[in-house]
């Protein structure tokens, strides 16, 4: 079975189905061969530091990480594809604080871009950050929000870092290594090693490797076309496109309602807002990007919606009695039991008492919630 699907594949491959029209024949100068990837004769810096390919061992693992970055070709298509949407953001606040603009390479390497982006060793966002790290640097790290998501926020703390990092090492080369490995086990071989050059230092091989795909990734994205990679405009994710808005919210409330004021879907709130976590944006004051031109009319429509929402809350509260647990609450009124949990933020793991208020939406009222009207 397996070698009919991969015939299958093939034959289809070679007969140009993507279009009808005459199968794509790439010449051979669409797709370089690797051997000729590796012939770099224009000098190699990382913000503005020499990369020095004289040295055979700095070349031998440049060209590791350059080739096995090549070889990734869909991580280098979605590398140049998100580029678009995020590098512009990345770039006008490293230029705004000063920075080097090299810098955004480690963004790329880091998570690709990719906001949801998460290590084994806790690690979450654009640029990686550990909780304790991220806390340290001013990124607000909880139950209901983690700014390492949030491009803005992210690429601030990583800005401080890095200027820490440089005033501690004076050197962008080895403030990225203690970016990676973090700066005391940095300083620990420096000294041990009595050695501040990143390309001659022994470290943790996670972190030898860490510069060589940082410059691998700056050596593609600078010149594509030269590896390859050609696209036409409308082939790359558009920029992001929203509206700023400041929004004081004075109890929890439900990101749907959000959504319907912006006249959107509540993914789209999520998408624009990955650092908000769960289904409630909490009380409190908060910054939202919300779908471009739909500012205009947007604290009315909240208002508005908000107050149907209390009103209609009050219509909608149970009495928790002895004896109810939530499965048998959710039976009795034919609902979800994970929606039961999401309109009232509960626990599975924590008990309910008598006394409790639940908000329930019995399934007639769930059915219009979800309608397309609502919306």
């Amino acid at each position: 079975m397996r070698y009919f699907i991969t015939v299958l594949f093939i034959t289809l491959m070679s007969a140009g189905i993507s279009s009808g029209e005459e199968p794509l024949k790439p010449s051979p100068s669409d797709w370089p061969a690797l051997i000729a990837n590796l012939k770099i004769t224009e000098p190699i810096d990382f913000c503005g530091e020499p990369v020095d390919l004289s040295n055979p061992e700095v070349r031998e693992r440049l060209e590791k990480e350059l080739l096995l970055t090549l070889w990734d070709r869909p991580q280098v298509i979605l590398w140049i594809k998100r580029s678009t949407r995020y590098l512009p953001i990345i770039e006008k606040m490293l230029r705004e604080n000063a920075m080097p603009d090299d810098l955004k390479y480690v963004a790329i390497i880091e998570s690709a871009l990719r906001p949801h982006a998460g290590s084994r060793k806790g690690a979450i966002g654009f640029w990686q950050f550990l909780k304790s790290t991220g806390q340290r640097y001013g990124l607000r790290i909880n139950a209901e929000i983690d700014e390492r998501r949030n491009i803005f926020t992210s690429t601030q703390a990583a800005i401080n870092y890095f200027r820490d990092l440089h005033m501690m090492l004076g050197s962008w080369t080895l403030s990225a290594a203690a970016y990676n490995m973090g700066e005391l086990g940095l300083e620990s071989e420096i000294v041990s090693q009595k050695e501040n050059d990143y390309y001659k230092l022994y470290l943790p091989l996670e972190t030898q490797r860490y510069m060589f795909r940082i410059i691998a990734a700056k050596i593609i994205l600078k010149n594509p076309q030269q590896y390859g990679y050609r696209f036409a405009e409308q082939d790359l994710y558009p920029p992001l496109a929203f509206d700023r808005i400041h929004l004081e919210c004075f109890q929890d409330t439900p990101l749907h309602i959000i959504a319907r004021a912006s006249n959107t879907h509540f993914k789209v709130i999520k998408d624009l807002n990955p650092e908000i976590r769960g289904h409630f944006l909490a009380a409190g004051m908060h910054s939202l990007l919300i779908p471009k031109g739909a500012e205009n009319g947007f604290h009315a429509r909240f208002k508005q919606l908000v107050q149907e929402w209390l009103a209609e809350n009050q219509q909608r509260v149970y009495v928790v009695q002895k004896g109810d647990n939530l499965t048998t609450i959710a039976d009795r009124f034919d609902v979800p039991l994970p929606a039961l949990m999401i309109w009232n933020r509960l626990d599975g793991k924590k008990p309910i008492h008598p006394g409790d208020r639940l908000v329930i939406y019995p399934s007639e009222v769930q059915k219009s919630i979800n309608s397309p009207q609502a919306e």
